[in-house]
């Protein structure tokens, strides 16, 4: 892959401080689109310090990567660490044995054939934009307003007003045997008119992301949208500094590595991923979702609020559930209790009307004691004509003349207790 810029642009500008602690490599109007090495250096610790610390950082990596780093080949990991190890060297040398140590942040930008390699520490930012359609990366602050942001104490726009906003959770310091060491990432999804944007935490004092988006999307020269820049950010109290670095073309060659992922999709350095904001990297999104994308900060928070939500959801849903449990125990309970008393219920009618006889007889039907009177007097008389018929037949056949005379008897209590 090989990468064409036009002339970058940068701003270096003092604000109403007394000294000026950002550095910018290279420095201002010096860059031309032949470089493919970019730093903006924000230094910190008082009077002279804070310059020393950040001047003195960014040329030690500018002169290791001008003596050891070629932009004709890929970049590996070990050695960007080599160049940074090599700096925070010269940085030690520096150091005046002061109680406030002098420090400084840490942005670097780096084009080559693999694509392009990103790296920060603290607060100063790389933005990576596509004018008109979408930010694919914003890296991730490390400060304190920032890790409170991500685990939910304080809302985006909250990390702006709070008063420990210019507190950093990782420096660049001289002297620490525990160095701390940068986020990296590798970007391959780069096409003509990107925009990669470095700048200090001056810049953005009064400046959202969604109006840098706007205004790097907006038509105009390069020049153009670096004097409105310069207009934004001219009543800024820090010291503020950035480089505009603009693709004008990609190449891509058979050399190519084919396997490179481009980590902007999953980094945990790109801020976009840890706001969670859904569809913000997908490359066929058109204009229409730019303007959602750029203020996906504001919209989507990890703040109190959504949770507080989140909770009164599962109490509803909970309560619901209990609701219907107990309707359907208090169900259960009622049928329970109505089969009981039915069944223990004496059953008066049955007992009235039910004669000795049929009293092992199941009752489908319950009938009125008259009724089953009749029946049984109806019964008996027919009984009664069959014992008659039977006796006739019996007296005309061969067979014993007893059965017929001893059957007939049976009939006669049962005819009685019906007649009575």
């Amino acid at each position: 892959m090989r990468l064409k810029i036009y002339p970058p642009l940068a701003i270096h500008e003092l604000g109403t401080r007394e000294n000026q602690e950002d550095f910018i490599y290279p420095e201002l109007n010096k860059a031309t689109a032949a470089d493919s090495l970019f730093i903006v250096c924000d230094g910190m610790g008082g009077h002279e310090n804070g310059e020393v610390a950040s001047m003195t950082f960014a040329n030690a990596l500018a002169d290791y990567f001008n003596a050891h780093i070629n932009s004709d080949e890929p970049l590996p990991d070990d050695r960007l660490n080599s160049a940074i190890a090599y700096a925070y060297g010269k940085l030690d040398e520096k150091d005046n044995g002061s109680y406030k140590k002098m420090g400084t942040t840490l942005t670097l930008l780096f084009l080559h054939r693999g694509g392009i390699t990103a790296a920060h520490i603290g607060d100063s930012r790389i933005y990576h934009l596509r004018p008109g359609k979408k930010i694919l990366y914003i890296s991730r602050d490390h400060s304190l307003v920032f890790d409170l942001y991500q685990s939910g104490e304080i809302s985006y726009s909250e990390m702006k007003t709070s008063q420990q906003k210019n507190v950093i959770t990782r420096a660049v310091l001289p002297g620490d045997d525990n160095r701390v060491k940068p986020d990296i990432i590798h970007i391959t999804d780069i096409k003509p008119g990107d925009y990669f944007f470095l700048c200090s935490d001056g810049m953005l004092e009064q400046m959202e992301d969604d109006e840098l988006f706007r205004l790097l999307s907006s038509g105009g020269s390069d020049e153009k949208k670096l004097r409105q820049l310069l207009a934004a950010t001219s009543d800024n109290n820090d010291n503020h500094s950035a480089y505009m670095i603009h693709v004008e073309s990609v190449t891509h060659e058979d050399s190519d590595d084919r396997n490179s992922v481009n980590e902007e999709l999953t980094a945990k350095c790109n801020a976009l991923n840890i706001k969670s904001i859904k569809g913000n990297l997908d490359d066929d999104s058109d204009d229409s979702d730019a303007t959602q994308i750029a203020r996906g900060p504001e919209k989507v928070s990890h703040s109190r609020r959504p949770r507080k939500k989140k909770t009164l959801a599962w109490l509803w849903w909970a309560m619901l559930i209990a609701a219907i449990v107990a309707v359907a125990m208090w169900l259960a309970l009622y049928g329970w209790q109505g089969n009981h008393i039915k069944k223990s219920a004496p059953d008066t009618t049955t007992e009235a009307v039910q004669p000795s006889s049929i009293s092992n007889q199941p009752m489908i039907k319950r009938k009125p004691a008259d009724t089953v009177s009749r029946e049984s007097a109806a019964r008996a008389a027919t009984s009664k004509k069959s014992a008659s018929r039977e006796s006739v037949k019996s007296d005309n056949s061969t067979a014993e003349p007893v059965t017929a005379s001893k059957k007939a008897p049976e009939v006669e209590p049962e005819v009685t207790e019906a007649n009575n």
